[in-house]
């Protein structure tokens, strides 16, 4: 975010950056942009209201890659390539995420934290990774 002043500030904890090759992945701007889609719910990169979250997980090439959680609205229905194509249109390439996870709900804690390790665990798993 930049401030009036030209001061620019990194918002969201720096451990949550995905580094794809050489660039630096911010998963709350990606999950901003995600909420812009009329059939997301919820998506998770990191995102305070739970619905969307987007997490980096293992790749041999890019050491990361971006991975999106979603919650779609009831009675829509996106495929991998829908939400691809959508992030083209707006977001730079190394941003747009490879993998695409549409969810029922995220792991929380009792307290209602959306429990990222668990999602980059899960992930792993998920895509065999």
């Amino acid at each position: 975010m930049m401030a009036e002043d030209g001061r620019v500030s990194i918002l969201g904890r720096m451990r949550d950056v995905i580094v794809r090759g050489h660039e630096h992945v911010y998963p709350q701007e990606i999950e901003h942009f995600l909420y812009t889609h009329p059939a997301v719910q919820e998506v998770q990169a990191i995102s305070r209201n739970n619905c969307t979250q987007v997490v980096g997980v293992p790749d041999e090439r890019q050491s990361e890659e971006v991975c999106a959680w979603i919650k779609l609205k009831p009675g829509f229905s996106l495929s991998q390539e829908d939400i691809k194509n959508f992030c083209k249109r707006r977001l730079s390439h190394y941003k747009i995420p490879r993998y695409v996870l549409f969810v029922s709900e995220f792991p929380k804690t009792v307290s209602g934290k959306v429990q990222k390790h668990v999602m980059k665990e899960e992930s792993r798993k998920i895509l065999h990774l």
